[in-house]
């Protein structure tokens, strides 16, 4: 069994986003990069294959040389390999992401593909479904249950006021939620035995975005709030507020 995992770096959520002086990406300087934190429950997920059914593991990323930071932290997790799809620059966006993605897997023709179900920079929620179109497999996301049957996966998905249950075969793509597993901390062990674990890097094969950025700047900042102390008597104003100030009725 092959198991791929697709991983990304993200901006840290606690960093402070600035927005840079082309007004079409984020200012770097001082921002803390992170393996993205739904990648962590795909990572955990196929080391537990791995662990469990003897699985050969990739892990694989698309990015610049600072992605491969994702990487080293599938390899401390129990990812065996790793893949780095490299590019120039930041300037691409999901269908790029996508395309390059699935020409690498296509070579490995993996059992099974992980994805976080979206990265928390751009929150789309497209890759995996994009990547399981491109190979012509199904793709389900949001997942918070497996159950592994020979050559059959049964899956729990969370949907709107409720849970959905698919099952599927494999080959397939498979986007992971929080509630699936719990992901490992690294040990020292691990740590140490990651620095091994060479990492193969390809260029990117395919940069025609099929969508740009056009303008980027950060939400307004919320106004003072107003405190109506009469009771009822207040209705009238609150209601002018709601409806000329708020503009929600």
């Amino acid at each position: 069994m092959k198991i791929v995992v697709c991983v990304s770096l993200v901006p840290d959520s606690t960093t402070k986003i600035k927005i840079s002086d082309d007004g079409k990406s984020i200012d770097e300087s001082g921002v803390t990069f992170i393996i993205n934190p739904y990648d962590e429950y795909a990572v955990e997920e196929s080391v537990q294959l791995k662990e469990k059914k003897g699985a050969e593991t990739y892990a694989i990323s698309f990015g610049t040389q600072k992605h491969k930071e994702a990487i080293k932290k599938a390899f401390q997790m129990g990812i065996d390999k790793g893949i780095l799809i490299q590019t120039e620059s930041d300037n691409y966006d999901s269908y790029t992401v996508a395309k390059n993605l699935a020409e690498a897997i296509k070579e490995i023709n993996p059992d099974i593909i992980f994805f976080g179900k979206q990265s928390i920079d751009f929150d789309g929620l497209t890759v995996p479904g994009m990547v399981g179109e491109l190979l012509g497999i199904p793709s389900v996301n949001v997942v918070t249950k497996i159950e592994y049957g020979d050559n059959l996966l049964t899956l729990e998905r969370e949907i709107e006021g409720g849970k959905e249950v698919i099952t599927t075969s494999i080959p397939a793509v498979i986007g992971t939620q929080k509630g699936l597993n719990t992901p490992r901390y690294p040990n020292l062990k691990s740590i140490m035995a990651s620095k091994s674990k060479p990492i193969d890097e390809k260029k990117a094969t395919y940069s025609g975005n099929a969508t740009n950025v056009t303008e980027m700047k950060l939400p307004e900042s919320k106004g003072k709030g107003k405190i109506l102390t009469e009771g009822v008597k207040s209705v009238p104003e609150l209601v002018n507020l709601l409806r000329n100030e708020a503009k929600v009725i």
